[in-house]
């Protein structure tokens, strides 16, 4: 086995599936980190105002970088049957169309970012004191688009090969960049909002330069101009793995956007409360998303290779090792989220008091049902590994309907507060149907005489 690449065909389910997802979970430690340096660098600096500013711009970003995101996860699908099924010609044609589409997705969406930036923002109802700031922010990060398109789909291709490490390097790397600049740019030069744009864009083109220059030191990804060319259904099979997931990413993300919506109809304050928990959502969701990527690998290599027993084995480790991270988690938040919290909130004493206090009702909430956000990755992640993005789509549906349902009215019928319970109601939702589904899916190929 080469440190490269891994075959999840062979070896135990479990162990397979924790070694592939430490090196991602501290990945998404230091992409975290330098997304809370940029946060709590601006709230500490530039104050409140800063603050809810860039909590007024999260899911219109998270709806944006999704897509190329969700994009290039589809195509690693393709790519990690391949991979397991030893048909390395099919392999390399589907990595090299995956770059060409990845390159035309990232050309049409920063185009279209640019100009409705404004637009979203004042569809949002977004405070007028915080507008432009916000607008700055998201012109700045918009430019790096191609950035994170290129490093998406590095990273997926590296991923479905079983490589780990490298993601988690070129995070590393992002990281210290941004911690750098923020110090430098905001609370040097005192550029504010830009400054922490300005650094996050930098940071996210060391992180795919590093991983284009390990991808074209695996020989097995070396591709050819006879690769390039289009080949009869390959970029159907591709964005028929890819548009499922894109799409979902989107509705829950315009979901988001509808919660963001209501929330800034409460005022600053509330937005910055609802920011700082926001900021530590990554935190609580990183190690639900290792999971995914390990289980999308894992289960997308014993299809192709026609595991399906093997398949069975390592989701039900899967759900063990959600459950028990994510009461790992939450104890940890409830011991120390206050804290946390407070690193993000400075200001007038009687402002930065109400802001820590809407931001710690929204995480403890958080935190008591978060296994149900682990079980949702888990399943969810299987099915795409399986080949099933439709599914997962129609969860991203249901998500949707339930959170902006539940953001909608239930403040107005019991209260500002009830907001916080969209998220949770949003989860399970989804949960059930992806739980449900998979279920129904994996015993369909057990009783094809496929295990």
């Amino acid at each position: 086995m080469s440190g490269q690449v891994r075959d999840m065909t062979k070896g135990s389910p479990g162990r397979l599936i924790i070694l592939f997802a430490i090196p991602l979970m501290l990945g998404n430690i230091c992409q975290q980190l330098y997304t809370m340096v940029d946060t709590i660098v601006v709230g500490q600096i530039a104050g409140v105002q800063a603050l809810a500013a860039l909590g007024a711009v999260e899911w219109i970003t998270w709806m944006v970088l999704g897509v190329s995101t969700g994009a290039t996860q589809g195509f690693s699908i393709l790519i990690s049957q391949h991979y397991g099924a030893k048909k390395e010609d099919l392999l390399k044609q589907s990595v090299a169309r995956s770059y060409v589409l990845t390159a035309v997705i990232s050309v049409v969406l920063l185009t279209v970012s640019q100009i409705f930036a404004r637009g979203i923002l004042v569809f949002l109802n977004t405070p007028s004191d915080i507008i432009g700031m916000s607008l700055i922010y998201l012109r700045i990060v918009f430019c790096g688009i191609p950035a994170v398109a290129a490093y998406n789909v590095f990273a997926s291709v590296l991923r479905a090969v079983g490589n780990s490490r490298t993601p988690l390097t070129a995070m590393i790397i992002a990281a210290s960049v941004n911690v750098i600049l923020d110090l430098l740019f905001v609370a040097g030069f005192h550029w504010g909002v830009a400054g922490a744009a300005i650094a996050t864009v930098t940071a996210q083109i060391f992180s795919a330069v590093y991983c284009f220059l390990v991808v074209r030191k695996i020989k097995l990804l070396h591709i050819s101009r006879q690769d390039l060319q289009r080949r009869p259904g390959l970029d159907q099979k591709l964005l028929k793995l890819g548009t499922p997931v894109v799409f979902q990413n989107t509705i829950i993300a315009i979901g988001g956007l509808v919660v963001q919506y209501v929330v800034n109809g409460y005022g600053f304050l509330f937005v910055a409360g609802f920011t700082a928990t926001n900021k530590l959502y990554g935190i609580l969701e990183m190690a639900a998303i290792s999971y995914g990527y390990a289980i999308v690998t894992y289960v997308g290599q014993n299809l192709g290779a026609g595991e399906i027993g093997r398949i069975k084995k390592g989701v039900r480790s899967s759900t063990l090792l959600a459950f028990l991270t994510s009461a790992l988690i939450s104890c940890i938040m409830f011991i120390f989220g206050k804290q946390l919290l407070s690193m993000f909130i400075s200001g007038e004493p009687s402002q930065a008091g109400q802001v820590l206090d809407i931001a710690w009702k929204y995480l403890f909430i958080m935190a008591c049902c978060l296994c149900i956000l682990y079980f949702l990755h888990v399943y969810r992640s299987a099915l795409q590994g399986l080949g099933n993005t439709f599914i997962p789509m129609l969860s991203g549906v249901v998500e949707f309907v339930v959170r902006v349902g539940v953001a909608v009215f239930l403040p107005f019928i019991m209260g500002t507060d009830r907001i916080f319970y969209a998220e949770i109601a949003a989860w399970t939702g989804a949960a059930v149907l992806l739980i449900i589904s998979y279920f129904s899916s994996i015993k369909k190929y057990s009783l094809a005489g496929k295990d």
